[in-house]
């Protein structure tokens, strides 16, 4: 078959990188997907369900067998070499995106993992696009408003997760001046705002299971606050930035903020829950002080179910600036929808599927 572009894809086959796949499975375009040992029979159950859902031949798909720890990502010299012929645009999923990771993980995978891929990338004759996926939380413990343009701090991180994305978003970025490079910084990132569909119960989803134990009596005290922001984006927002953006010259040597450019704060975020679930809203909130301190006693992830290093995300006074990717995205009429219009699909997919 004659194809019209070939696209090499890492952390196939993720959440993200499945939908991304599935959004541009077409006749015409090649698939190469970096898939680790472990996964290759969960990758072939995937590509044959995207070949079914989007009438696209299976010919187009091509598992690779590699790791990206490993130099030349562990894949064999012939599948190097179509890669290195062939590929024309590149997509970096591949990440552990786990708060609680141990460093020696994290920096495997994270850092080196990164390099190993933009070596690989470095070869390639005809790219037109390297896209690279990084996350909002490379501020760290920055606080206030966080620009596209700004990377470099010196403020800390609040675990090895976050430093370790960093560390790698600056491998990529001095690529920037050799490679057509677009960097994609998502906030955080939930489930399909029609479906409800996600792959793994984190972040706001404490909270929604949190509030789904006693609604009516827990909806009273809400453990938000006025002042802190969560930055909340659906997955299908999220794999459409960055599927239209991908092919957009003027994303080229781009960092973009796939965030909500009006995120609401955890309290307002604790009310559409609430809302949701009883029709009612809170009526009394505890000072932030108290709240704080509850969350990191040993007594609250038992009563709570919020891990502890999950607890900063939920004080740290952090905004991440959209300015150029709501730019780029209006002109695709793209935009994030608002957390009170999907809420109510969120739970749903919880309730019909309490563990994932």
């Amino acid at each position: 078959m004659l194809f019209r572009e070939t696209i090499f894809i890492t952390g196939f086959p993720g959440f993200l990188a499945t939908r991304l796949v599935e959004k541009l499975a077409r006749t015409e375009v090649q698939f190469f997907l970096l898939v680790q040992p472990k996964f290759i029979e969960q990758a072939m159950e995937e590509v044959q369900a995207i070949s079914e859902e989007t009438a696209t031949p299976l010919e187009c798909f091509s598992i690779i067998e590699g790791d990206i720890r490993e130099p030349d990502l562990s894949a064999d010299e012939e599948d190097l070499e179509a890669i290195r012929r062939e590929v024309t645009s590149v997509f970096h999923f591949a990440a552990v995106y786990d708060l609680g990771i141990d460093k020696e993980t994290a920096f495997s995978v994270n850092v080196e993992g990164t390099r190993n891929v933009n070596d690989v990338v470095g070869q390639i004759t005809n790219l037109r696009r390297y896209n690279y996926i990084s996350t909002c939380y490379v501020a760290g413990e920055r606080r206030g408003r966080i620009l596209e343009t700004e990377l470099e701090h010196s403020a800390g991180f609040k675990n090895h997760y976050e430093e370790s994305k960093y560390l790698a978003e600056l491998e990529v970025e001095q690529l920037k001046e050799k490679l057509p490079i677009t960097i994609f910084r998502p906030s955080v990132v939930v489930g399909d705002s029609k479906t409800g569909e996600t792959a793994k119960y984190d972040g706001i989803y404490y909270l929604i299971q949190y509030l789904r134990k006693a609604a009516i009596v827990l909806r009273i005290l809400n453990v938000g606050n006025k002042r802190v922001k969560l930055n909340l984006v659906p997955v299908d927002f999220v794999v459409e930035a960055i599927a239209a953006l991908s092919e957009d010259e003027a994303a080229k040597g781009k960092t973009l903020a796939i965030a909500d450019p009006d995120p609401l704060t955890t309290g307002e975020l604790f009310d559409a829950i609430a809302y949701a679930l009883t029709g009612r809203r809170s009526e009394f909130a505890p000072s932030v002080a108290l709240t704080k301190w509850f969350l990191n006693t040993s007594l609250s992830p038992k009563i709570t179910g919020l891990p502890h290093y999950g607890v900063p995300y939920f004080f740290i006074e952090q905004e991440y600036d959209t300015s150029e990717a709501d730019k780029l995205l209006e002109k695709h009429s793209i935009k994030c929808p608002r957390f009170p219009d999907y809420v109510e699909n969120l739970i749903a997919f919880v309730e019909e599927n309490p563990e994932l």
